[in-house]
């Protein structure tokens, strides 16, 4: 091979340049994927939130525990308030109804339809008004939850009786502790009265 054959460009040899380039055009494309993704659920949120703004107008302006706002980023949110929110599951046409609460994050809905999510969103309203108007009345007692995904009616108050109990046996027991310990300080006062008043009977 003759020094003009070896020093002519060849079409297989690459330049950096152009490996640069398709790294740029591949790298554009993801971020064009990723875009669309979020974009097809906000889209998929807002025709949920048309679905649901008669009920968002039906709560008074002055009950200040809703948000009714979707959020930005990469998973799009329609928050119903600081602990419950819609979203969308990875298959981008699923609705995901999820509380967050003591005991971890809880599937209130799942499901394809708008219609039905609406109905479970409008049904946790309710609830959470009640709960207000029941708390401002002096009675704070909490109302059931919506069933979790696979739970029964017998379950779900189940699950509400073990909690009222579990609540009545904490204020007992601190009850019970206060009462102990102001009769063990009490006695333990009275010694030491009686210690340094000579002729001193509390008994």
């Amino acid at each position: 091979m003759s020094e003009a054959e070896q020093n002519a460009p060849r079409d297989n040899v690459r330049r950096l340049s152009d490996a640069i380039r398709e790294m740029k055009n591949a790298a554009a494309d993801r971020e064009d994927v990723v875009v669309d993704m979020r974009e097809a659920s906000r889209t998929r949120l807002e025709l949920l939130a048309q679905e649901l703004q008669p009920v968002f107008a039906e709560v008074p302006e002055d009950v200040p525990l809703f948000d009714f706002s979707i959020s930005n980023g990469e998973n799009p949110r329609l928050w119903i308030d600081a602990v419950a929110h819609v979203t969308m599951g990875r298959d981008r046409r699923t609705y995901r109804f999820l509380r967050d609460t003591r005991m971890g994050r809880v599937v209130l809905a799942e499901s394809s339809h708008a219609g039905e999510v609406a109905d479970k969103v409008t049904r946790y309203i309710a609830e959470r008004m009640v709960e207000r108007e029941r708390m401002i009345e002096g009675e704070v007692e909490d109302l059931p939850r919506h069933m979790a995904d696979g739970e029964t009616k017998e379950q779900m108050a189940a699950r509400h009786l073990h909690s009222r109990k579990s609540r009545r046996r904490g204020l007992f027991t601190g009850f019970l502790l206060v009462l102990l310990g102001g009769i063990t300080g009490a006695a333990v006062m009275g010694y030491v009265l009686s210690e340094q008043v000579p002729g001193l009977s509390l008994f």
